[in-house]
Order: structure tokens, then sequence, then C-alpha cells
């Protein structure tokens, strides 16, 4: 149930969607396969078997986006056009131009998507109406994309904004690496990555390993800044912060699966007990590091 990342944004101020206002707005996109001329389809699922499009546990909401895309290969693509090609050529008299080229492409593709095998790939997405937080549980940002796009279809008017902090993350972590610590409630675990600005993008990376304290401040005065921080909260989740403000490789620890763990639930208890469980913890995390990097501001 956890998510494993977060792209984090804020739910506008004018947010008072009820589950139900928002599973009636989802619906309209609900996820359909696609037909067979199409090479990607999106659409909302429900995030629990037999559920609806909006699975709820007590103030908190949990939705899921489905992208189908088909499975066809350039290169297969490639291979029956150049063997169309060469038909045409034997008929015409000459070979094709580049226009008819991308004539027979065009035709090809169309002939072979309906035997084309589909692939599905699903992206949670965590709404705190409470704390005003909207999170995708995504790695890359084209996934994260593809959910406010549809969001920004299925909501009018779009409910979610970018969050904005007043210090940069970046300059943030490398002052927490140039002076060896860490902000409140937080420490400093072992994965390290600093890079150069500038056209160089020289990048020194630290794995499973401390970064001297010395060593920092060389790299920082050769002008490398910290762009990825491995870090842990309250003792309670670790996970890295990237410079563009991404939580990543969010794991529990042993305390929390320890203490949900010692209740015996069927998959359904546990499923909500895990999720009203992530949300409060990541309620606060978020909360935290937020005022670790100065506090919100409004704007760039």
């Amino acid at each position: 149930m956890w998510f494993k990342n977060l792209k984090l944004y804020r739910l506008s101020p004018t947010w008072a969607l009820s589950p139900e206002q928002v599973e009636e707005a989802l619906s309209k996109y609900a996820f359909k396969p696609g037909n067979t001329s199409e090479m990607q389809s999106l659409g909302w699922l429900p995030p629990r078997e037999n559920g609806g499009l909006v699975h709820v546990v007590g103030k908190q909401m949990l939705i899921a986006l489905r992208a189908e895309k088909k499975l066809l290969p350039s290169t297969v693509i490639n291979q029956f056009a150049k063997a169309r090609a060469q038909e045409a050529e034997e008929q015409q008299g000459y070979k094709p131009g580049r226009k008819q080229m991308k004539e027979i492409k065009e035709q090809v593709t169309d002939e072979l998507l309906p035997k084309a095998f589909s692939v599905y790939r699903d992206t949670r997405v965590w709404i705190d109406p409470e704390h005003r937080w909207l999170a995708i549980d995504a790695a890359a940002s084209a996934k994260a994309d593809e959910v406010l796009g549809l969001l920004a279809k299925s909501i009018d008017p779009f409910p979610v904004e970018s969050l904005y902090v007043t210090q940069s993350p970046a300059a943030a972590m490398t002052g927490w690496l140039a002076e060896d610590e860490a902000p409140s409630n937080f420490s400093i675990d072992q994965d390290t990555e600093l890079r150069a600005s500038g056209e160089s993008g020289a990048a020194i990376r630290y794995v499973k390993h401390s970064i001297d304290p010395d060593d920092v401040r060389r790299h920082i005065s050769s002008g490398k800044q910290c762009t990825r921080l491995a870090l842990t909260w309250a003792d309670r989740i670790s996970f890295v912060l990237t410079e563009s403000l991404d939580i990543k490789r969010v794991a529990p620890l042993d305390v929390i699966k320890e203490n949900n763990d010692a209740m015996s639930q069927n998959d359904d208890e546990q499923f909500d007990s895990d999720m009203t469980l992530m949300a409060g913890e990541l309620a606060k995390l978020i909360a935290d590091l937020v005022e670790a990097l100065g506090g919100e501001k409004t704007s760039p």
C-alpha cells in the first residue's frame, strides 16, 4: 500500500469536493480498453478491486490512473514497410518517395495495431483534503503529467497547485551536508549526489557510503551542489530528497511495520489500516520537510 515515490502538489484552497463528487467527475473518464486504432489510452480505474473509482478511508482518498500502451516496436513496422515498399517498386517501376514511404508506414501501423499486445501501467494518487496535499506515486515526471492532464479534464476548475518553498532543496541539502547537521527530526543517510552547475554537469555520487564533511566542503568550493540526499525522518521513514522537491524511495522502517503487523486483519482491513497509517505518517513528514526548507511561499 505504501507509496514508493511522492510527486507533491497542493490542493486548491477552494477544494470542497466530497468523495462522491470526485467519483462522479472521474467517471466521465473511466478507463476503457483502447480500440484497435489507438496506440495508448488513459482512464481512471478503481484502486481496489470491485470498488469505486475513489477509495475512502476517513478523510483520505485514493484514486488510480491506468495507462494502456500497445507494444508495436518500430523495427517491426520498418520490416513490414520495407517489404511493402519493395512490392510497390516492382509494381510502379521506381522506388517510393518520402511521401509514399510515410503513407506505407502509416498503413502498416494501422494493419498491425489490432495484433499488438497491450501492457498496462497503474499510477496511484493520494488526496488529503485535511492537509490539502495531492501526492502521485510516480518517479518520472511524465507519469505525473499523465495524471495531472486527465485530472484537468475530469475536474473543472483544475484543483491542483504547485508546491513552492522558501529555500531551494539543492541549497538546503548542500547546507546540511556542509554543516554535517540535518534539520530537526531528520538524519542524513549514506546516499548522496553532488553535481556542478553549468555545462559540465560533473557529478559525484556516494552510494551506501557516508561522505566526509571535508570532502563535502571541497566539492562545494569547486561549485557543486547537493542534488540528491538520503534522509530518515523521526526514525520512522527513510527516503531520498531531490533538487526538484521529489521524494523517492520511500520506505517505512521497522518501528512502523512492527506496530502495524501486530494487528491480525483480513486483506481489506489491512489495506485500510496501511492507508490510514501511510497518510498520517507522510502528512507529518511533509510538514516537517516543508518547515526545514523555510516554509511555503506563494510563487516561485
